[in-house]
């Protein structure tokens, strides 16, 4: 049974993944046309496209991408935590454990990013491929705080490794 668990959980966390980069890719201004983003488009607009036609956009914000994301994770938690016997009695615990899965997932999906964005960066530091453009339009975000405050030491950026750091330490502040 824990293996079963186990299998239903990674899928239903790349699931949220996918629904994740939806709302991701237009904050980090990747570029829809790239391979990659229209990997996720494909994957999403099946559930997006609907919810449009009841939650229009507000400003710049998706709001059907982010109800969707949001639906996916509520269902999510209440499969894995039914599966595994720990369905919480009242709401409150229920979002609790859906707030930290999402912000686990994007935490870990961060790690992943800036460490391929650092391993790049140190392979083929002017590469201009496609996917090196996808991987600094994800991490800029999260290393320009960084870059304002640690100054480049020999032509090396530390703030990768800062920020590392701060989204470990924001993994275990989450309790995962």
């Amino acid at each position: 049974m824990t293996a079963l668990i186990f299998i239903i959980s990674s899928l239903l966390h790349l699931l949220v993944l996918v629904f994740l980069l939806r709302v991701l890719l237009p904050l980090c201004a990747v570029d829809y046309r790239h391979p990659f983003s229209v990997a996720v488009l494909r994957l999403t607009n099946p559930l997006i496209l609907p919810m449009r036609r009841l939650l229009p956009a507000i400003g710049r914000i998706d709001t059907a991408s982010w109800t969707a994301l949001l639906l996916i994770q509520l269902t999510s938690t209440l499969l894995i935590s039914t599966l595994s016997g720990n369905t919480p009695h009242s709401i409150g615990p229920f979002l609790w454990m859906s707030i930290r899965g999402l912000l686990s997932i994007l935490l870990q999906f961060y790690l992943f990013v800036l460490m391929l964005h650092a391993v790049m960066s140190w392979m083929a530091p002017t590469d201009d491929s496609p996917a090196t453009s996808v991987l600094r339009s994800l991490s800029a975000p999260i290393l320009k705080p960084f870059q304002r405050f640690i100054p480049r030491i020999a032509g090396l950026d530390f703030s990768v490794l800062f920020a590392l750091i701060a989204i470990q330490a924001l993994l275990i502040l989450i309790g995962t």
